[in-house]
């Protein structure tokens, strides 16, 4: 898997002029399933990621994470993190899972996350997804589990 973790003062996904999903100060996950990833590696970043600590302590450090800050999760499918750009002008998505294979895994992070007692919101898996976000810092993260 891959994600791109972003701090966040405020994000939320919109799909068709509606919103899906939306929060305050969290964490804005971009999640891509790779062809082979499996439930174990979904739930094993949610954990590395939902304990992430990227939010200031008292002292200005990097030290807190979304539950000492009371913050929550946004996560949002995106296949095209599989992109490989190592040969011509168009990516190639052959890493990337099939949305058949690619779902229930997506669906295994948010629950993972819900477990941890964090408050989750979604984009719409497989949708044409408007993504708005205000990058707090900017902090961004990137994750993979790949070998």
């Amino acid at each position: 898997m891959r994600a791109v973790v972003q701090r966040v003062s405020e994000a939320r996904v919109e799909v068709a002029g509606e919103v899906v999903g939306r929060i305050g100060l969290g964490l804005l996950v971009l999640l891509g399933v790779g062809r082979e990833d499996d439930e174990a590696a979904a739930r094993a970043l949610a954990t590395r990621i939902a304990q992430l600590r990227v939010f200031d302590d008292a002292a200005g450090r990097m030290n807190l994470g979304l539950g000492d800050v009371g913050g929550a999760m946004l996560v949002v499918s995106q296949f095209t993190l599989w992109g490989d750009t190592g040969a011509g002008r168009r990516p190639s998505w052959g890493r990337a899972a099939s949305g058949e294979q690619a779902e229930p895994l997506y669906r295994a992070f948010v629950a993972r996350v819900s477990e941890l007692g964090l408050e989750v919101a979604e984009g719409r898996f497989g949708a044409d997804m408007d993504v708005h976000l205000v990058n707090r810092g900017p902090v961004t993260v990137l994750f993979g589990t790949e070998a």
